[in-house]
């Protein structure tokens, strides 16, 4: 089945899909949406630049993992969109911490940060090559 389809599982929320693609681009959609309310002030604009980057990064590396031409390249633009995930919660974090009255909304994003950061997480274990050494402990 391929992303195109948004693919919606029986046991899933409405209106719930699990469609990665669009999935990281609501993602996206949603700090771009949220960082549009904060206001820019210097102890914000490198903070706002930063998660603008990482968090619009994610969708981009996995529309490029998507059309990956080998498995190599494929787990390579998956532990990018980990990665970047993993650095949208660290400036989510950030933001929190600047603008203390803006942390309910912060968290909700953060709470999807997180979880594409464990789903990309886990896609890049079960893609792990055989004779590639495994990964260090975190």
């Amino acid at each position: 089945m391929s992303n195109d389809e948004a693919v919606r599982r029986a046991d899933a929320p409405p209106g719930r899909t699990f469609d990665l693609e669009e999935r990281t681009s609501v993602f996206a959609e949603s700090v771009i949406d949220f960082l549009r309310t904060v206001p820019l002030t210097p102890l914000t604009n490198h903070v706002v630049d930063q998660l603008v980057r990482c968090a619009t990064s994610v969708g981009a590396n996995y529309c490029e993992a998507d059309d990956a031409g080998s498995r190599k390249e494929f787990r390579y633009r998956i532990s990018l969109c980990r990665r970047e995930s993993r650095e949208s919660k660290f400036w989510l974090r950030m933001i929190a911490r600047t603008l203390p009255d803006r942390r309910a909304q912060t968290r909700d994003i953060w709470r999807e940060a997180d979880e594409l950061n464990r789903i990309f997480a886990a896609i890049h274990r079960k893609t792990q090559a055989t004779n590639a050494e495994p990964l260090p402990p975190r």
